[in-house]
């Protein structure tokens, strides 16, 4: 017996080989698809650059807490505890209102509490006055001035006291006695008006240097009497006592001034006298 095909048959046959066929040729296309690895696109690259630069803020006091810069997920221990975001510092007044003048971006970075903190002894330090050259050309006066004071030169070593000369000792102690009565002369008869107000003896003692030709080289009030007009008269009668008598040649082998000390008393009983 022979199969006879219809029409129909025919038509579904054909119909079933394409879609059989687009079955297997979509399942290639997406197996190639599978095998082709597509690599994501480059970046374009820029030629611009960035200045970036860093403003290290004048905060004079370290921050109380540290401010979180970073991600909120951002952990501090090891336990993955997350911890709190701390709020950050609003900025001056100041601050905001000055505008931008750079289009330059600037990355603030605070200092550190070791660089912010003084120690102790800053404040003093930056209290110390500067030295100048003008302060160390004095102090290098001064300690040259107080070493020539110690070092007494040549002529200052021949400065004695009468009573201090030992080989021309009878020569000074004569100049003495003949300088006292000069004295005595001119203080009687110049009598201070300041020792008759008192009513009583005052003494003073008074050193008097005496040059080679007899000129008065010093005076010293070495002990007064209480009294300042008293004591000022006593230098006005050394004045108009001098000049003095030259030393004698032999007597400045030895010295170059003769310093003669003497007390002075007032009295209205004895008048006025040295010893």
């Amino acid at each position: 017996m022979m199969t006879v095909l219809t029409p129909e048959f025919n038509s579904n046959t054909v119909q079933n080989n394409r879609l059989l066929a687009a079955i297997l040729i979509a399942a290639a296309v997406h197996c190639l698809l599978l095998l082709i690895r597509f690599a994501p696109p480059e970046a374009p690259k820029s030629n611009q650059s960035i200045d970036i630069s860093l403003s290290y803020s004048a905060s004079k006091q370290a921050p109380k807490q540290a401010q979180f810069l970073g991600s909120e997920n951002q952990l501090a221990s090891s336990d993955n505890t997350p911890q709190p975001r701390a709020n950050p510092k609003p900025e001056s007044s100041a601050s905001q209102q000055k505008p931008s003048t750079s289009n330059k971006k600037i990355i603030s970075q605070p200092e550190s509490a070791a660089q912010i903190t003084k120690s102790p002894d800053s404040a003093s330090i930056e209290n110390r006055p500067l030295l100048s050259a003008d302060i160390l050309q004095q102090q290098i006066s001064q300690i040259g001035e107080r070493y020539r004071v110690s070092q007494p030169s040549a002529q200052d070593s021949k400065i004695k006291f009468a009573n201090a000369v030992s080989t021309h000792k009878y020569l000074a102690a004569q100049y003495v006695k003949d300088w006292e009565d000069k004295v005595e002369r001119t203080g009687n008869l110049n009598y201070p008006e300041a020792a008759r107000k008192l009513g009583e003896s005052q003494t003073l003692t008074m050193d008097v240097g005496i040059n080679p030709d007899g000129s008065i080289y010093s005076m010293r009030i070495v002990k007064s009497s209480g009294n300042p007009d008293l004591d000022e008269a006593a230098k006005r009668i050394v004045k108009m006592s001098a000049p003095f008598a030259e030393l004698p040649a032999e007597l400045l082998q030895e010295v170059n001034v003769l310093v003669i000390t003497r007390v002075w008393k007032f009295s209205d009983e004895t008048g006025m006298t040295t010893r």
